[in-house]
């Protein structure tokens, strides 16, 4: 259960996580946004689509939220870089492990970068669907993500055109 001291340090140390990696985007009006956004993600929203987080994050619109995701210029690299730096300096303890998983994305259609049938461990059978491959950092006292890679079948790796398509 999250008390009062413990939703205040998680406050704190997100806006430490903010200012380290806000840089990253430039202009002010997208730092908050960024910040709004990952707020909404961690907060307590039923269904994490745009409406509801925008609507969480007290904006009338998901527009901006939308502009952050979809148009803003910055390199999710450099951010992840800067997120690992933050987790080395302010996490990292001798007893630390990486932990290793992927995940399955159940997909409709067949546009969206690496979509195929496939098996997916999430869904339990074979699906259509995406597969992404995440690295956790985790001590006995705190634990984060902190890298994420798209995982192609080889159906989408040997068809370039389809991969610059989507």
């Amino acid at each position: 259960m999250i008390d009062d001291l413990s939703d205040a340090t998680w406050d704190r140390e997100l806006d430490d996580l903010f200012l380290r990696i806000g840089h990253r985007l430039g202009r002010a009006d997208l730092r908050r946004r960024m910040r709004d956004y990952v707020r909404a993600l961690l907060g307590p929203v039923g269904r994490k689509n745009g409406w509801q987080l925008a609507e969480h994050a007290g904006h009338r619109t998901r527009d901006g939220l939308q502009r952050l995701l979809n148009g803003a210029t910055w390199n999710a690299d450099d951010a992840r870089d800067d997120l690992q730096a933050y987790v080395a300096d302010e996490l990292g303890e001798a007893d630390g492990v990486l932990i290793l998983d992927n995940t399955g994305f159940v997909k409709k259609g067949t546009t969206s970068a690496g979509v195929q049938r496939q098996y997916s461990g999430t869904a339990g059978r074979t699906e259509n669907c995406q597969i992404g491959v995440f690295a956790a950092y985790a001590t006995t006292r705190a634990r984060a993500l902190v890298d994420r890679q798209l995982y192609p079948p080889k159906s989408w790796t040997d068809d370039r055109e389809r991969c610059r398509a989507a």
